[in-house]
């Protein structure tokens, strides 16, 4: 004769193992969860640069604003709020609303770059911004022109950045001419004074897309 409860299902047994398991992938998953959404929300304040910042420039509170971003990948890597700026310059262009890496900063005595102000037209501003890479080109006078006229313009530094732009003040500027400040590598220095120094006519060309 067939025993008529058999068939039947029997209830599960808290020593069932499956029971166990089954309990324990569910405190798991709730567990990884929350953590997987604590980790989603945090955030820690970090320094974005309010203007564009170029080599030399000083760091300064003033010149920052505090964001908040995602945690990971920041720590070690970008400026903090409580740093210390003491002695910290700009190495690097920062532009106008990026966060401030680490590996911008430096001091004084790392810049191997040495400001120099040169004219240029005013119509050429709206390519030629702080932190815009440039060439410089020189046509030095021809000696042998009586008119005063000059020999071929030559490139006389490739890759220079600019630091600067502002309105030319002096007595003889018209309003077509603005001042430039160029960076440019102590190495370069003697060739471009020399330049300057014996009237060589000085042009800076933008590179296009060549922002630092």
């Amino acid at each position: 004769m067939t025993d008529a409860g058999g068939g039947r299902m029997r209830r599960p047994s808290w020593r069932d193992p499956r029971l166990g398991v089954g309990i324990l992938l569910v405190v798991a998953s709730v567990a990884l969860g929350s953590w997987a959404v604590s980790r989603a929300d945090a955030t820690v304040e970090v320094y974005q640069a309010d203007t564009a910042l170029t080599p030399g420039d000083v760091v300064e509170v003033a010149d920052l604003q505090v964001v908040q971003v995602r945690l990971d990948g920041v720590e070690g890597v970008y400026l903090v709020p409580g740093a210390d700026l003491e002695t910290a310059v700009i190495t690097r262009t920062v532009g106008a609303g990026e966060l401030v890496p680490l590996s911008s900063l430096g001091s004084q005595e790392q810049l191997e770059l040495r400001p120099v102000q040169i004219a240029m037209s005013a119509a050429m501003q709206d390519l030629v911004t702080a932190g815009s890479r440039v060439e410089l080109w020189v046509a030095m006078p021809d000696p042998t022109s009586p008119q005063g006229g000059l020999l071929a313009p030559e490139l006389l530094v490739e890759d220079v950045e600019v630091r600067d732009v502002h309105a030319d003040t002096s007595v003889f500027a018209g309003a077509d001419s603005v001042q430039v400040q160029v960076l440019v590598h102590e190495d370069a220095l003697p060739d471009l004074l020399a330049a300057l120094a014996a009237d060589g006519q000085v042009t800076i060309v933008p590179v296009l897309g060549g922002v630092g």
